[in-house]
């Protein structure tokens, strides 16, 4: 049975029991959360995972890590050292993205190696299979898509990437208002190019009932994807966006009456006053399921910075309801990142949940930021660091800013307000 079937007959499983205890909650509360398809707990049954997740409502925010090979370059070794930096970092969760090399070894390297859950987007697969038999990534067909989805499920998947939304009907609602950026998804892009080669329906949508069999089958999260996001704040909230979004909330009902687990990813770009409206239409269009977003990006101007542009949306969506961040590195739109682009995405996206959850009042979030506080006014350097979201980088600003470790830092030194503040007191 996925866990919905357990939820809906009321059995606390083992992975609610673990996940709970992460989250600090009562295990029915996760129970319940999951029966009402407000949270999900990506985890095929045949992927044994070390450190599971639960994404939803009133829980912390997550975030997602994407790695992965490309066309240009295809090294499984530095993907495995980025696959160990995020996670380390503290992502709750990745994404293999790759389209270059052996997909399915490196898969199955990356699957071994993760602790966390592993996602997929199968049409890059798909794609890269037609592209190496036919010299064409888009003469493929719908059974070659069940093939690859059958084989990534039966290796342990996690979460899968399904783009059912792009469709003939959302296609159209590209043409009732100029994007500046068209489709910049790359299964989106992918998808809308076969539709319009062959005049056929998405399969994905088309078929929705075998995406749904296979799902349920290995218990693998469908996660709806944003085909037809907003590649600039210019185009975002436009008719083909939402065109999309009604579609996968209709996708998302039949997927709970499967008994299948299913979430819905956002924009994109979207600037800062579109934020929230972006949340509430997610949130009514497809029944408070849960929502997965990339960044989003609240300016189109930062190349080599979008990590901060993510973070900046990252945060404002957590705290209007967003449950599931996509990490956002300084490559964005520039290249593949590097191992220190990954970690900064980590980190980044991690400040931006953690400030939307403060707002949410989720349990112990707050709690983080009165202890260290309460470390610094102290000057306990030690309890700071250690408490600090990237104890390593702080240990190393502190050492090189103060190798004789006093009891203040450079920038202020012997004026140090809360010294001053002490021996003031200290006097009184």
């Amino acid at each position: 049975m996925t866990q919905v079937e357990y939820a809906k007959k009321n059995i606390i499983t083992g992975l609610m029991t673990r996940v709970a205890q992460i989250e600090g909650v009562r295990p029915r509360a996760i129970l319940e959360l999951i029966k009402a398809g407000h949270a999900v707990i990506p985890a095929n049954i045949n992927h044994k995972l070390q450190k599971p997740c639960v994404i939803g409502r009133g829980l912390k925010t997550k975030v997602n890590a994407n790695i992965g090979t490309s066309t240009e370059r295809s090294k499984l070794k530095e993907e495995l050292k980025k696959l160990e930096a995020v996670v380390a970092c503290g992502a709750d969760a990745v994404m293999d993205l790759s389209v270059g090399g052996d997909l399915r070894q490196i898969r199955k390297v990356i699957l071994a190696a993760s602790a966390v859950p592993v996602g997929t987007v199968p049409i890059y697969e798909i794609a890269v299979a037609a592209q190496k038999k036919h010299k064409d990534f888009l003469k493929f067909d719908s059974e070659d898509i069940w093939e690859v989805l059958e084989a990534q499920a039966r290796s342990g998947v996690d979460f899968f990437t399904i783009h059912a939304g792009v469709t003939r009907k959302s296609l159209a609602a590209l043409k009732t208002r100029h994007r500046i950026m068209g489709v910049v998804s790359r299964g989106g892009a992918i998808l809308a190019s076969w539709i319009s080669r062959n005049k056929k329906e998405n399969p994905f949508f088309a078929e929705f009932d075998r995406v749904l069999d296979i799902a349920y089958k290995y218990d693998v999260t469908l996660s709806l994807g944003d085909g037809l996001r907003p590649g600039s704040i210019l185009d975002a909230t436009d008719p083909a966006q939402i065109a999309e979004l009604k579609i996968l909330g209709g996708l998302a009902r039949e997927a709970r009456k499967r008994n299948v687990q299913v979430m819905i990813e956002g924009p994109g770009h979207v600037p800062l006053d579109q934020i929230k409206k972006n949340i509430e239409l997610e949130k009514k269009y497809c029944d408070g399921a849960h929502f997965y977003v990339l960044g989003p990006l609240v300016t189109d101007i930062a190349p080599g910075y979008d990590h901060i542009t993510g973070a900046i949306g990252g945060a404002l969506a957590a705290s209007f309801g967003a449950d599931f961040l996509c990490y956002v590195t300084p490559a964005e739109h520039l290249r593949l990142p590097t191992l220190e682009d990954v970690k900064e995405g980590v980190i980044a996206s991690r400040i931006a949940g953690h400030a939307g959850d403060i707002v949410k009042k989720i349990k112990g979030a707050v709690d983080w930021d009165r202890n260290i506080s309460l470390a610094r006014k102290k000057r306990d350097w030690k309890k700071q660091i250690e408490l600090s979201l990237d104890p390593h980088k702080a240990q190393n600003y502190r050492l090189s800013s103060q190798p004789k470790l006093s009891d203040v830092c450079t920038m202020c030194g012997k004026y140090c307000s809360i010294k001053v503040m002490d021996d003031c007191k200290l006097r009184a």
